[in-house]
């Protein structure tokens, strides 16, 4: 059951997450594709994004941002690192540590895949929603956001990669 049609009584929190799982997940993977034709998956993508969002990450808070142990991304951060995607550098406050950080070409290549799917996206938005619906769709992007900060908050785990 799904909200094809405008509920007339506002739905519980329950139906109202599942909703938004399935809503957000196909939404995210069709946007996605130019990315996959880079060789990025869905695990990396989340690292390049976290890492893009931080500057600069050691890997245990990256692990830790993500919910998995730091051991489950070794393989990972070592193959965005080789396709140039991730630099490592040593933590200048601590030299025990290092930091990942995008390169100028990982930052080049996310931008590029994030501005085409945004234009791809701008242009449906453009011809299928009228001024109402894209009023809506700000306030739902809106509380989106301040869902992901609440979780965020919470502590709650990141889906498992």
């Amino acid at each position: 059951m799904s909200f094809q049609s405008a509920p007339t009584e506002p739905p519980s929190p329950k139906r109202c997450a599942a909703e938004i799982r399935r809503a957000i997940t196909p939404l995210a993977r069709r946007l996605r594709p130019n990315l996959r034709r880079d060789g990025i998956s869905a695990a990396k993508l989340s690292l390049v994004g976290r890492i893009y969002r931080a500057g600069a990450i050691t890997p245990t808070d990256l692990a830790a941002a993500e919910g998995v142990r730091v051991q489950s991304l070794t393989r990972l951060i070592a193959e965005l690192t080789a396709d140039g995607w991730v630099a490592r550098a040593r933590d200048a406050e601590d030299r025990r540590q290092s930091k990942l950080s995008l390169t100028p070409r990982g930052r080049r290549r996310l931008s590029e895949a994030a501005v085409a799917g945004e234009t791809q996206l701008a242009a449906i938005i453009a011809r299928d929603l009228g001024e109402a619906d894209r009023l809506a769709l700000a306030r739902a992007c809106r509380l989106l956001t301040q869902l992901e900060a609440a979780l965020g908050e919470a502590g709650a785990p990141a889906a498992r990669r």
